[in-house]
């Protein structure tokens, strides 16, 4: 059935679309609900008008987002959190804290359903972050979560025993691919060596 939406519906129109939906998804949901109707003259009209107006509203909240997502795109926040032996967190941080720690430091007003956060954070370190606004703003931030100050041994002496393993990894590479290219040079001097016995076989044979 062939439909002109009067709401927009997440997923699968916007206010003013015409589309080809499924029957049983237009009569059991979309009409009784008046979200959207046959794509007649009338109901073309009257979508076209709801779409206008809901391209107003739309402007006008997505012009006062920009003023707020101005001041936070860019923005680094820096979050401690307590880190056990293994570097991970213990707990996490969620969308909740980063919108508490953006509301307290960025002094801009941050509700957490805005902070698009797929898992909780459970390691430190850096990572981006993408505040929505609204459908057509965002802003992108920098969450960096350290340890804590009773944190801070444990981590030192991880980041000491990662960086030793990584050393000691780089040898064990330099060594293996300096094995490798002293036994290929090895190999082609014996092959070298072989070619010319086979030559001054084949000379004195001629001879």
């Amino acid at each position: 059935m062939k439909v002109v939406f009067f709401e927009d519906v997440e997923g699968t129109a916007q206010v003013g679309e015409v589309k080809e939906v499924k029957n049983g998804f237009a009569r059991n949901f979309l009409l009784p609900r008046g979200t959207a109707g046959p794509a007649t003259k009338d109901n073309l009209q009257r979508a076209n008008s709801l779409a206008q107006k809901e391209a107003r509203r739309q402007e006008k909240i997505d012009g006062e987002a920009r003023g707020i997502s101005a001041k936070l795109d860019g923005y680094t926040v820096t979050l401690e959190a307590r880190v056990g032996e293994t570097g991970r967190l213990f707990g996490s941080i969620t969308n909740r804290d980063i919108a508490e720690a953006l509301t307290a430091k960025a002094g801009v007003e941050v509700d957490p359903h805005i902070v698009l956060l797929p898992e909780p954070i459970r390691d430190i370190g850096p990572r981006s972050v993408t505040i929505k606004f609204t459908r057509n703003v965002t802003a992108e931030v920098t969450v960096d979560v350290v340890p804590d100050e009773a944190s801070r041994p444990v981590v030192e002496k991880l980041m000491a025993e990662r960086a030793a393993q990584a050393e000691a990894e780089a040898k064990a590479a330099a060594q293996a691919k300096y094995r490798a290219e002293a036994e290929a040079k090895t190999a082609s001097a014996a092959a070298e060596t072989e070619a010319e016995s086979e030559v001054e076989t084949d000379t004195e044979t001629a001879e």
